[in-house]
């Protein structure tokens, strides 16, 4: 329903989108394992399966997150970069590893003013040259006026999962999608709006405050 936050749920939540791998991964170790008592090779076999089937699921945890803040991160992850843009605003840059969570949340509460899918490259996200790589451009109306978000795919995430659409209210921390394996999120600040954290500091969606107040 737009507008309405979904329930955060447990600590081991998985992402909505996650469907496509996670589902074949289970399926496919529990086939494996069950197999696995007929030779010493079947069991590593099943054993391989099982860690790849732990591993994807760990990758699309969705846990919960309770924030507080003027602005707060879109992504777990990295400040790559801090970049003034020559229009007055400041792009925040925060690379996702593999090992972060990749359920994506709103900066601010507001209103979608569009969601844009624009086809691009697949370079790995912490290139200079992944600006150009596929993408969703998120643009919300806010109280401190229009924010930008950029969800970056990378080389191995070729799949970006949009929960919400444009014309659609959002709570601040809302999930607004899920960038399947290494990506980016880019966070524009409207000018005026200075950055409270700095390159190479690790940052938790819906929870680390990119300006202060």
């Amino acid at each position: 329903m737009p507008g309405r936050r979904e329930p955060e749920g447990a600590a081991l939540s998985i992402a909505r989108g996650a469907g496509p791998w996670l589902v074949p991964g289970l399926v496919g170790a529990a086939g494996a394992v069950l197999l696995s008592r007929r030779s010493r090779y079947r069991a590593l076999v099943g054993a391989a399966a099982a860690a790849t089937a732990a591993g994807l699921t760990w990758f699309f945890r969705d846990p919960p997150r309770h924030g507080e803040g003027r602005v707060l991160s879109g992504a777990d992850g990295k400040v790559q970069s801090i970049d003034p843009w020559p229009d007055g605003r400041t792009r925040v840059a925060i690379f996702m590893s593999p090992l972060d969570v990749h359920v994506n949340r709103a900066p601010m509460a507001g209103k979608i003013i569009s969601v844009e899918h624009v086809a691009g490259g697949h370079v790995p996200a912490f290139d200079k040259e992944s600006d150009r790589n596929e993408r969703v451009v998120w643009r919300f109306e806010t109280e401190i006026g229009e924010l930008e978000c950029v969800q970056i795919a990378g080389t191995v995430a070729r799949r970006i999962v949009p929960y919400l659409e444009e014309g659609d209210t959002v709570e601040q921390g809302e999930r607004l999608g899920l960038i399947r394996f290494g990506s980016r999120f880019d966070v524009y600040l409207p000018p005026g709006i200075s950055p409270a954290v700095v390159v190479g500091q690790k940052t938790r969606a819906g929870e680390t405050r990119l300006v202060s107040g």
